[in-house]
């Protein structure tokens, strides 16, 4: 299987604002941060994926979820080991539609699909490099200092926090929504 970019935006970009080298090991790893935060948020990981296994149980439903969409090419679906032809894709809701009624309860259903974007959204990658410089920007080992009877505080919550631009760019490319309760 090939695995998704290390990063979700270029990293010259985001030198860019920082006014450092692309190759500088603490801004790959706010990048790398910013980019596990979003595909944690939506829960997949939104580049291109090839050649991906995914093992599901069968539902007893006419449809199957899969665990990450868009859906660019569905290779093979295998029941209980079985290959099963005529197999309908709603490709960017990742859904999978049994050919003749449904997808056997208690069966062990395999995949193998390419799936997710390339180039990766214009969207997804301005919210991964605002988040990477606000990473990048705070240390959040320090959150408070006190000298006598004057404390200041820091931005702590810079760290984890998000804007409503992160908010719609993670609600627009999120995959089942109903299950994150």
């Amino acid at each position: 299987m090939a695995g998704p970019e290390p990063y979700l935006a270029d990293p010259a970009e985001l030198a860019t604002f920082l006014k450092l080298p692309a190759d500088d090991l603490r801004l790959l790893a706010a990048l790398r941060a910013a980019t596990r935060r979003f595909r944690g948020a939506v829960r997949h990981p939104v580049s291109l994926v090839t050649d991906d296994t995914v093992f599901l149980d069968g539902t007893g439903k006419a449809q199957l979820r899969l665990p990450a969409a868009p859906v660019l090419q569905v290779r093979a679906v295998l029941v209980d080991g079985v290959a099963l032809q005529g197999v309908r894709v709603r490709r960017e809701a990742g859904l999978l539609l049994y050919p003749s009624g449904c997808w056997p309860e208690w069966s062990e259903v395999a995949v193998t699909y390419d799936h997710g974007h390339d180039p990766v959204p214009e969207d997804v990658a301005e919210v991964v490099i605002d988040q990477a410089r606000t990473i990048y920007r705070t240390d959040p080992a320090i959150q408070q200092v006190t000298t006598g009877t004057e404390s200041v505080s820091f931005a702590a919550t810079a760290a984890v926090g998000v804007t409503a631009q992160w908010a719609a760019a993670v609600e627009a490319h999120q995959l089942n929504r109903g299950d994150s309760a």
